[in-house]
């Protein structure tokens, strides 16, 4: 397989963005979004650096893989943490390292900013291979669980 080529996505790659977290939410969590939420969604980070940014795998000019990074202020470590989310490589891709090279520029990056004090994600508890690949690259289980609330009206998926 072509060695990928790693970089930040721009805004052309919107639609393959939206198309990749749709299918993820799909084979990792049975869910289909809502297409002009996510699409809506995708466009929103891509036109606003401070929410975040994704990063692409391309193999011979076109787009495989990617990750979206965002932001969270630790005051006990007087750092950010990049959480690492809408993790997707398309199926004929996987266990080439791909996601491994994503991680590896996203890494490279974190080292050129002081404010970075280390890396998160959230995982299926189900996603065993995930698990796996992130463990393998230095990552460990934290103590901590998620927990979450929407607002009512919040709708993504149907």
């Amino acid at each position: 397989m072509t060695e990928p080529l790693i970089r930040k996505a721009t805004i052309d790659d919107a639609d393959t963005l939206a198309a990749f977290n749709a299918e993820m939410a799909r084979e990792t969590e049975d869910k289909t979004l809502l297409p002009e939420v996510i699409g809506a969604g995708v466009r929103a980070l891509l036109a606003d650096r401070g929410l975040g940014y994704y990063v692409v795998a391309e193999v011979d000019g076109q787009v495989v893989a990617s990750l979206m990074v965002t932001t969270e202020w630790s005051d006990w470590r007087n750092g950010m943490f990049w959480w690492i989310q809408s993790v997707y490589v398309r199926t004929g891709h996987r266990r080439h390292g791909i996601y491994r090279s994503l991680y590896a520029f996203v890494k490279q990056l974190a080292e050129n900013d002081s404010s970075v004090c280390g890396f998160r994600l959230y995982v299926e508890r189900e996603n065993g291979a995930a698990q796996n690949t992130y463990a393998a690259l230095g990552m460990t289980e934290t103590s901590y669980q998620l927990f979450e609330e929407l607002k009512p009206s919040t709708r993504y998926c149907k």
